[in-house]
């Protein structure tokens, strides 16, 4: 069916405006595969059903709106201390200069930019074919849109235990830039990795995330998306999880003009785990939009899914959360909240959560509610000595912490919690 002419116009134009990427062998191969399903499906749309609550706007357009750099020399950058492996990117470039050497035991890493050349390559078995499932049934344009023109990422092969976290950092500089990566992980059977991700990355930035997990393995994923308040991101997760397996992940985001993370879950071995969480703060012209579907397809499988937002001055939030429980997945777990605190009342939270479920032997539940900060709660703080401010604070952290728990490094969780008592103490609230 031939798109409508106001959505074939705007995919024109972005398309027109993108680098032309030469290339062969089998990355050229899936790029061309990516394009097709982006030219029958088009950019998105407020009129689609999962862009009502999000204006796709800025992120059709042609040219990247300008966003200033943000100093956040105030303090320390994210997992500062940490034993890890470093990828810098600097407005999506890689960073040679300011990357460690990419070996490491257990793991080999390369980049997408030099191993897409070559004729046979395991990622060919991955790139652009788990986003190619979560397609359906819900479109996924810029994540097609992604597959077809991103100009690097890594690609990382996981076959034992690996030692030390990978870090990707994504460094801003130019208030113009338009960054679009795409990373692949394979974790092998019984093999391990701790994957962080942090930083701005560009004024505009476009990740995408394919992760296969074979039986047994584990797979850990930390991202704080950066401050800088005129970025815009769209971000995807694509992970399928074989039997027995694991993955969790979890996201700060605080600031940021319009922030997408999308995730996409396919729970395909019996008895695997799938933990999805993200913590939330938001300040004035701020919107962040989760959109998540997780899919049930084997027996005695857990989800959860627990994301909060704390938004004030305006700010915006926006849940889309799906648990589909196909036939034959039997004694899933499947849970889901997601809440807002509303410090204000020019703020706002949509939140759009669905269960379908095709098994009767199941437990699934998911809630949603909105609110102000408890006067109960505040007053007792305040009558025992606790200024109106701190004790404002120490009920925003008390919110977050579930969200918080679900990440498994508690150095990592301590450092979260830090960071947002921060950012409560720059941006205050209303008293």
């Amino acid at each position: 069916m031939a798109l409508p002419k106001a959505k074939e116009d705007a995919l024109q134009t972005r398309l027109a405006a993108l680098p032309a990427l030469s290339g062969r062998g089998w990355l050229q191969a899936a790029r061309t595969e990516a394009l097709a399903r982006l030219i029958a499906m088009g950019l998105p749309a407020r009129r689609d059903e999962y862009w009502r609550y999000t204006d796709p706007a800025s992120l059709n357009a042609p040219d990247a709106p300008l966003a200033h750099r943000f100093d956040a020399s105030d303090e320390a950058a994210p997992f500062d201390g940490m034993d890890r492996l470093k990828i810098v990117f600097v407005d999506g470039v890689f960073d040679p200069a300011a990357s460690d050497d990419l070996t490491l035991s257990g793991v080999t890493i390369e980049r997408l930019s030099q191993a897409g050349s070559k004729d046979i390559h395991w990622a060919q078995g991955l790139y652009g074919v788990l986003e190619a499932r979560g397609q359906t049934p819900v479109a996924r344009p810029f994540a097609a849109l992604n597959s077809a023109h991103a100009t690097d990422g890594v690609l990382i092969h996981v076959t034992g235990r690996a030692v030390k976290p990978v870090s990707l950092i994504y460094v801003h500089e130019s208030e113009t830039s338009d960054a679009i990566l795409h990373h692949c992980v394979k974790l092998e059977a019984g093999a391990s990795l701790t994957l962080l991700e942090n930083g701005p990355a560009a004024a505009r930035f476009s990740n995408v995330l394919e992760a296969d997990i074979a039986d047994g393995a584990q797979f850990h994923h930390i991202r704080i998306q950066g401050r800088d308040h005129e970025r815009r991101a769209v971000t995807h997760i694509f992970a399928r999880l074989g039997e027995r397996s694991e993955m969790r992940t979890f996201t700060l985001t605080a600031n940021g003009r319009l922030t997408r993370n999308e995730a996409v879950v396919e729970l395909t071995g019996a008895e695997s785990r799938a933990h999805l969480a993200g913590a939330t703060v938001g300040d004035g012209e701020f919107h962040h939009d989760d959109t998540v579907f997780v899919t049930h397809a084997a027996e005695a499988c857990e989800s959860r899914q627990v994301f909060k937002k704390v938004l004030m001055n305006g700010a915006t939030g926006v849940f889309q959360g799906k648990i589909l429980v196909k036939a034959g997945a039997q004694k899933t777990d499947g849970y889901q909240i997601s809440q807002s605190l509303l410090l204000d009342e020019d703020s706002q939270f949509l939140a759009k959560p669905e269960l379908e479920i095709y098994a009767d032997d199941v437990k699934c539940s998911h809630g949603s509610t909105s609110g102000a900060i408890d006067e109960t709660a505040l007053f007792y703080l305040q009558s025992r000595g606790v200024p109106r401010r701190t004790a404002q604070a120490l009920l925003v952290l008390a919110f977050l912490a579930e969200a918080i728990q679900e990440i498994a490094d508690e150095a990592i969780a301590e450092d979260i919690r830090a960071r947002l008592e921060r950012w409560l103490a720059r941006h205050g609230t209303k008293g």
